[in-house]
């Protein structure tokens, strides 16, 4: 078997499609995030401290507003994937119990 049909014999595997299909929307998930963070929550935070942005936000010449914006962006996702990993499980009990 050549490399070019081993190749395409791996490529049309579903779990090689599925994953490329999970890139994506997680990208696409990902951009979404950060527009809520840095373009809703991070100007109230902003707004409720009396600082014009938090990317300024700085300790001597270390500056730990992205910091926090990226702590933020992460807590949501995981918060989102708990949720759907969570509604997964209880859709598997439940076939499960059906079956």
């Amino acid at each position: 078997m050549s490399l070019i049909s081993e190749f395409k014999e791996f490529i049309n595997k579903g779990n090689v499609m599925d994953l490329a299909v999970a890139l994506i929307l997680g990208q696409a998930f990902q951009k979404i995030v950060d527009s809520i963070v840095n373009d809703i929550i991070m100007p109230i935070i902003a707004t409720i401290g009396g600082f014009s942005s938090i990317e300024s936000l700085h300790v001597g010449p270390f500056t730990y507003g992205k910091l926090i914006a990226a702590t933020l962006n992460f807590i949501i996702i995981a918060i989102v994937l708990f949720m759907m990993i969570k509604a997964m499980n209880r859709i598997k009990r439940r076939n499960e119990i059906i079956k």
